[in-house]
């Protein structure tokens, strides 16, 4: 059995990728609205998974104040687009200044204010490459459900929190939130239609494949 990793690698590794001043400057602006972005591991995974999926159309729920928004955009193709949603439309103020203080065209992201459940509905079918779900934990299982029909075949599913604060893997922990991430961890985990990893940056990134059905190019 692989020994546990330590702290100092831990760290390390979370901050192998470095963040810039922008981001910072976001984080700061998330600290004074009350917001937990994402972790700098995180956001390096995401763009890294942009980046492999050659992205051109990004759903995210959760804006906040465009931490994890950034770090995809930076990822995705040049000419790709940011969905992002949130009920906080101050937050998504925020989240655009953070897009234009990095240079990003305000044609490549597109901020919608509202309940995710109610904004989804309305997104093309097939039509995403990624995914990124950081929003109410209890609305998890019905993100999925969304995003496997908003994805195309061969796109990715994200879920941010998906270790919650070490209370996943202690079966002990029965409230909501957990139960539910713990849930949404088994559907994926037995679902034939994904592949799924649960990589340990931040607080717990998990991320599914959706596969290729049979008779699609």
């Amino acid at each position: 059995m692989t020994a546990p990793i330590k702290p100092a690698s831990w760290t390390y590794a979370e901050e192998f990728v470095a963040e810039d001043d922008v981001l910072r400057s976001a984080r700061a602006r998330a600290e004074e609205v009350g917001v937990v972005p994402i972790g700098s591991g995180v956001g390096a995974a995401l763009r890294f998974l942009a980046a492999v999926l050659d992205a051109r159309a990004v759903v995210e729920i959760g804006t906040g104040t465009g931490v994890s928004g950034l770090w995809l955009l930076r990822g995705m193709r040049s000419d790709g687009v940011l969905t992002t949603v949130d009920v906080e439309a101050e937050h998504q103020r925020l989240a655009k200044k953070t897009f234009s203080e990095a240079g990003i065209a305000s044609n490549r992201a597109r901020t919608i204010p509202g309940s995710a459940l109610e904004v989804l509905p309305r997104l093309t079918d097939g039509h995403y490459d990624l995914v990124f779900c950081d929003g109410d934990k209890r609305e998890y299982a019905a993100y999925l459900e969304e995003a496997m029909r908003l994805l195309r075949p061969g796109g990715v599913v994200c879920f941010d929190n998906a270790l919650w604060h070490d209370r996943v893997a202690d079966p002990a922990q029965r409230d909501e939130e957990t139960v539910a991430i713990r849930d949404l961890g088994r559907a994926i985990a037995d679902s034939a239609g994904l592949v799924p990893v649960l990589l340990p940056v931040g607080d717990g990134l998990l991320a599914a494949k959706k596969e290729w059905s049979p008779g699609e190019d």
